[in-house]
């Protein structure tokens, strides 16, 4: 067994990138509701919220224009370029076929990520995160009463 080509090792990258993103938008979700219930600041902050927000909206877009994740893109066009197979299909469509069997329609998917984007939004309404403050305009402390 020899080594891995170049191709091969930035693939597995790109497979890695695509792991923690997926991992980012499903459990970022779950922290963030949990941090709500449980009243935890963080679980209000701007930049994590919105981040989280645009990341399932970028998948909610591609789903509805049909579109395959450039991650996917890349990945497959590496491997094929290392003499490997490409996934038959998405990203996710592939891993879930692997992981319980069964293989969805491509509607199954886009209705899914839909009311996944849906429900991430709705924290956002039922929960708005904290704006960040500006640089500059702290609290200032109560002035004394002396002129």
């Amino acid at each position: 067994m020899g080594f891995p080509s170049m191709h091969q090792m930035l693939a597995d990258m790109i497979l890695i990138i695509h792991a923690v993103f997926v991992g980012f938008v499903v459990f970022g979700f779950v922290w963030i509701a949990a941090g709500l219930a449980f009243g935890w600041s963080w679980a209000t902050n701007f930049w994590f919220r919105l981040a989280h927000l645009l990341a399932i909206a970028l998948v909610v877009v591609q789903a509805w224009c049909n579109q395959l994740c450039p991650l996917t893109t890349w990945e497959s066009r590496l491997r094929q370029a290392a003499g490997d197979a490409a996934y038959p299909g998405t990203f996710i469509q592939y891993w879930l076929q692997r992981l319980i069997f069964y293989d969805f329609e491509p509607w199954v998917f886009t209705s899914v990520y839909t009311a996944f984007g849906l429900l991430v939004l709705s924290t956002w309404i039922l929960k708005p995160p904290r704006w960040p403050r500006r640089k500059g305009h702290a609290r200032q402390p109560p002035q004394s009463g002396h002129c």
